[in-house]
């Protein structure tokens, strides 16, 4: 069967498509953004990236009754990435056909009661012999849900080192109240989606951050799960305030330290000598502790860290460069983007466009499609795989 390449890119046997609506009204947007991506009649695989404004239930009607019941996951985002560029409050659909793809998807209700069994229990049922070579798990989670990485552990206990994980946590336009995530035809919260996605032809995933150091280390002296009580023995706040001298309304006021937060992240060393980075996203000002969407283990290294657009943009090329690099020199059908929502927080409008121009450059004509994100999942070596503050990229081919 010959594959059109109107909106996407194709192979005789594999094909890649992206559609995008930012109408107000959620059937007629899933309605066009679902024609667009579906190019041809054998979809195997959708992936939606919505904003949370909208009826999702409607939403998926309309995408649901245009492709036939294809498998779907999805979730709700802090903005959509397209080739076109970055947007808000619209919907961006991915198609991903032909025979030589393979997907299965799975969900997990309840997350936050058990972490790492929902991550296990996603892995398993999303898993499946379907004799493609290069495989994949695709995850969207929600972020406000505790510790991600225990999700990442979870699914890693079952897959193991073979399948790379890569995904994202859903948003909520940094409402920080309720993310939703999509499977089939079912809307759900607290929740994990996934898909095991295969292919006849390599994936290629690459992970940057962008951010430096800023002065000497701190040691984690007390924390538990992902709450930091103590570094280097003193109240954690004290010394985050104290190490990078936030504007006055910043020391007291809640949702003035999350925005200076956004572009001030902690870096944990890691084995490779990588920092991995994670998002201070809360300050509790009564105790001194700080919050964070993941796991800073006690007793470690870290480091307050800084950025500007010039590295964010930077980290920007080097991942899609990273990702390309592994499809053994096949040119992309695609890339798949997910992208911190304090990323954008450095660049602004005009940067993230600059972003997304790039992306699309390195994908050289293919469709690009991702989202904004509340946390980012990229396990391709060893048992950790969640990050903040970074742009994964995830090259089809």
């Amino acid at each position: 069967m010959k594959h059109p390449q109107v909106n996407g890119s194709s192979d005789p046997s594999r094909w890649l498509a992206v559609g995008q609506s930012s109408d107000r009204d959620a059937r007629t947007a899933g309605e066009l953004a679902a024609a667009q991506a579906l190019i041809a009649d054998d979809a195997r695989l959708l992936l939606v990236f919505c904003s949370h404004s909208y009826d999702l239930g409607e939403l998926l009607a309309a995408i649901n009754a245009r492709s036939g019941g294809v498998p779907l996951i999805g979730c709700s985002t802090a903005g959509e990435i397209a080739t076109d560029g970055p947007g808000d409050a619209g919907v961006v659909v991915t198609a991903l056909g032909g025979p030589g793809f393979a997907a299965t998807t799975a969900s997990a209700a309840n997350a936050s009661a058990d972490l790492r069994a929902a991550g296990a229990s996603v892995a398993r049922s999303a898993s499946g012999g379907d004799g493609h070579p290069h495989r994949v798990l695709v995850l969207l989670t929600d972020g406000l849900a505790g510790d991600q990485q225990e999700i990442v552990r979870g699914a890693y206990g079952v897959v193991g080192a073979s399948v790379p994980l890569v995904g994202g946590c859903a948003g909520d336009a940094l409402e920080m109240r309720a993310t939703y995530q999509l499977h089939g035809d079912r809307v759900l919260s607290n929740a994990v989606v996934g898909a095991a996605l295969s292919s006849e032809a390599p994936l290629g995933i690459g992970v940057r951050h962008g951010w430096g150091r800023v002065g000497e280390p701190v040691v984690v002296t007390r924390s538990a799960e992902n709450r930091v009580y103590l570094l280097n023995d003193r109240p954690a706040l004290d010394v985050y305030l104290e190490r990078l001298d936030p504007p006055s309304d910043a020391r007291s006021d809640p949702a003035a330290f999350t925005r200076f937060a956004l572009t001030h992240p902690l870096g944990l060393s890691g084995r490779s000598g990588e920092d991995h980075v994670r998002f201070v996203g809360e300050a509790n000002f009564e105790d001194g502790s700080l919050g964070f969407i993941a796991e800073v283990p006690q007793g470690g290294l870290a480091w307050f860290m800084e950025g500007d657009d010039g590295s964010v943009l930077a980290a920007t090329g080097a991942a899609c460069d990273d990702a390309l690099a592994l499809l053994d020199g096949a040119p992309p059908l695609g890339l798949i983007a997910f992208d911190c929502i304090a990323r954008r927080g450095v660049l602004g409008d005009a940067g993230i466009s600059t972003e997304v121009r790039r992306v699309a450059q390195s994908a050289g004509g293919a469709p690009v499609a991702g989202f904004y994100t509340y946390g980012e999942i990229a396990r391709t070596h060893g048992q950790s795989g969640f990050h903040n503050q970074t742009l994964v990229v995830l090259a089809v081919s």
